[in-house]
Formats: structure tokens, C-alpha cells, sequence
């Protein structure tokens, strides 16, 4: 597809307008029918936004069991970075959660738990607070990166981020590993040692990276082919990075394109990954088979943006865990993993109402059975916790519209 017709593509998504109505969301799960790990854990959350200093310094923000004494509102308004072309550097909108700014830490529960949760590309950490803020709520600490990368109609940041992003995830390990030491700021707090990886769309990519699968560019050249021969509409992705690889070398410091698989940017403490609508399509077979860690796999059926048997699929396909996960979304679409639009109104103030709804999905039940999913295998294979390995099962995993498949449950 060309440039043009992608962009083209990208304005018709924007200007989508069928908008489902959304249920009040509340602080202790969203509907009636939320299932078990869906409901809202028993610790107060608390958030801290930081700075990772460094030659390009990277702001986080962090989600943590948190002590509440005074019985103070859990509610809370994030700034929401807007990283699209056309806004001024530094623009923000909001986000609405439910958290406590700076409480302290509930440290005798501790140490908790790392997930680091890497956003969709372009997207503002705190789009997914609806997801940090549940995982937190569990006993888990919970960091999210802001990636320096600009949505622009030429996409041409995109590639970048190939590089980029996993960089930023050794970077969080390195200044947690700082502050979890001897007087650091979260001595006691944090288990560094225990930690998974999650994360959206590109975010998903970066969590299959963190895990340990090499790129393989000249794989996806070959799948690409394959693609263009077999008139896939979903080929458009592979304008995205196949164009720069060279580049992309560089960006990486390597003094030519590596033939075959690229260096691993990965950290081994890596214990489990949740990617959602992750993009797999970087990899190839045997470079996803290296990841052994368990994995839950979960993306949209009709997803348009990284469609299901390029992400979702392929993943839970290829990788040799022992024990893994897929959730499909029937019918869902890319967004289905965003907050809602009364949650984050940034959306439709640009008019892109399907960055927070879904066409056939209620989200508020998605969101559901999202953090259902999430929590039970990370609670699962982060904290061993066996009645939370038991929900993620075959026979209990049943719920409407949602294919499933498991290993090792």
C-alpha cells in the first residue's frame, strides 16, 4: 500500500463515528457480570509520576499498593502526553483514574512484584491507568515508560520505535535496580527479581522483545511477499519499517544490517509477558520460540491494526512456553485495550471516537475480562498463586465472545 493510501486508511479509522454507550465505571469493577479477577483488588493504589535522568531523560509513571489512613477519595486526574503531529510540544489533555497522588507505600506487604507496561505507539502512558491501577490493586508495582516517538501522517517514527523501545525498557531496569538497592527511594518496595512485561500494540512488540525474540527483518520481508502476493489488505504494515532498515541499523549503532536475526535487547529477569494486540510479525518462527517464559496472548479477531494472525496468533503459535494463553476478542478491534471516551476525551475531541470505543464490543465488559485475564496469569506466574492459575483453565475460561486456548492451565 502506499504512503497516500495509508494515510488515507488512518483518516477513515479517525472518522469513524458509531458510538456504543459506555456503562459508569466505577472503582470496584464496572458491571454486574465482571468475573472474578475483574473486580477490583483490596489494596489502595497510589501513583508517582518520576524522571529517569540521562542523556534523553524518560518520564514514568509508577502505580503501587499504597496506605489511604485518612480514608481520602481514590480518585484522580493524570495529564495525558498528546504526541501527534500537529500539537505543540508538551500538549496534554486528561485522563480520570482511580489512585492517590504520592500516598505512601503500603511497605509491609512488600516487596511487590515489577510490571512494566509499555503503551501502544504514540500513545500516552496514562491511557492504560484503567489496567495499571486494577494490577496494583493486586499487590503489584506497576511502571509505565513515555516513548519518545511522534505520530505523524508520514509514520516515520515508527521505525524508531523498533529500536527505541526496548532500549527504554533496559533503561527502566537500570534505574530500578538503583533505587530498589540499599537507601534508593524503593528499598523494599519493589522485588526486582520478579517481573513481567505487558503492553499494547507496539507495546506488545516490546514486551515479545523484552522477553528475548530477536527481529528478523529479512523474515519479514519474506512474510511481506507472501502478503503482497496474496493481496492481505493488511500488507500496509510492512511500509512501516521495511523501508529502513538501514536506518534502523544505524539507530542501533550496528555497522551494517545483520543478516538474519538482530541483537537481543532483553533482560533476563523477565519472568512472563502479556502482549495485546501485539505485533509478532517482526519475528520469525524459531526467533519467537525463543521466548520459554509463560505468555497470555490477547488481541481482537477484526483487529485492523495489528491483525490477529500477525500478532495474537502468531505468538501463541511460535512461542516454546510451557504455558501460554490466547484470548480473542470476537469480532473486536485494535482500540479495545484504550480507556473509554468519558475516561480519556482526548479521542473525540480530535474526532477519532475509535480510539475508545469498539464497533461490536462494549468496552467497560472488555476492560472486564481484560483485567480479569491479565490478573489471574500474572497473579498466576508472578506470585504463584494456584486458585488464580485454576480461573485461566479451559473449562472456567468460558465467557461470550471470547475464543480461548491454553497450555499448561
Amino acid at each position: 500500500m502506499s504512503r497516500k493510501l495509508l494515510v488515507l486508511f488512518l483518516i477513515m479509522m479517525m472518522l469513524a463515528s458509531s458510538i456504543i454507550a459506555q456503562d459508569e465505571v466505577t472503582g470496584s469493577g464496572a458491571r454486574a457480570d465482571v468475573p472474578t479477577y475483574g473486580v477490583r483488588g483490596a489494596y489502595t493504589v497510589g501513583t508517582r509520576d518520576l524522571v529517569i535522568k540521562g542523556e534523553t531523560s524518560l518520564d514514568i509513571t509508577m502505580w503501587y499498593p499504597a496506605l489511604n489512613p485518612n480514608n481520602l477519595p481514590e480518585t484522580i486526574t493524570y495529564p495525558y502526553v498528546i504526541k501527534w503531529e500537529g500539537f505543540p510540544e508538551g500538549a496534554t489533555s486528561t485522563v480520570s483514574g482511580y489512585a492517590l497522588a504520592d500516598a505512601d507505600f503500603h511497605i509491609s506487604a512488600a516487596p511487590y512484584p515489577l510490571v512494566i507496561l509499555s503503551p501502544a505507539f504514540s500513545a500516552g502512558r496514562t491511557a492504560y491507568a484503567w489496567l495499571a491501577e486494577h494490577l496494583a490493586s493486586y499487590g503489584f508495582v506497576v511502571v509505565a515508560p513515555e516513548h519518545h516517538e511522534m505520530y505523524t501522517q508520514a509514520l516515520d517514527w515508527f521505525w524508531r520505535a523498533t529500536i527505541a523501545r526496548p532500549q527504554d525498557i533496559l533503561t527502566v531496569f537500570e534505574y530500578l535496580d538503583a533505587q530498589t538497592a540499599a537507601g534508593g527511594m524503593l528499598e523494599g518496595v519493589i522485588d526486582p527479581q520478579t517481573v513481567a512485561v505487558i503492553g499494547h500494540s507496539y507495546g506488545g512488540y516490546t514486551a515479545l522483545a523484552a522477553a528475548g525474540a530477536p527481529i528478523n527483518m529479512e523474515s519479514m520481508a519474506a512474510l511481506c511477499e507472501s502478503a503482497l502476493e496474496a493481496a492481505d489488505p493488511e500488507a500496509w504494515l510492512c511500509d512501516l519499517t521495511l523501508p529502513y532498515v538501514a536506518e534502523m541499523a544505524a539507530l542501533a549503532g550496528l555497522d551494517a544490517v545483520p543478516a538474519g536475526d538482530w541483537p537481543v535487547w532483553a533482560d533476563p529477569r523477565v519472568d512472563a509477558i502479556v502482549p495485546m494486540a501485539g505485533d509478532a510479525y517482526m519475528f520469525d518462527p524459531a526467533g519467537l520460540a525463543e521466548i520459554d517464559i509463560p505468555v497470555l496472548a490477547i488481541g481482537g479477531t477484526l483487529d485492523t491494526g495489528t491483525p490477529y494472525h500477525w500478532g495474537t496468533l502468531r505468538t501463541y503459535e511460535h512461542v516454546s512456553s510451557d504455558r501460554k494463553v490466547q484470548v480473542g476478542f470476537e469480532s473486536a478491534e485494535h482500540m479495545i485495550f484504550s480507556s473509554t471516551c468519558d475516561v480519556m476525551p482526548f479521542y473525540m475531541e480530535v474526532g477519532f471516537g475509535t480510539g475508545c470505543i469498539d464497533q461490536v464490543w462494549d468496552m467497560t465488559r472488555a476492560h472486564d475480562l481484560i483485567n480479569h485475564f491479565t490478573t489471574a496469569f500474572l497473579l498466576a506466574e508472578l506470585k504463584g498463586d494456584t486458585d488464580a492459575a485454576a480461573a485461566l483453565s479451559p473449562d472456567l475460561a468460558t465467557f461470550p465472545g471470547v475464543r480461548y486456548a491454553a497450555q499448561g492451565f
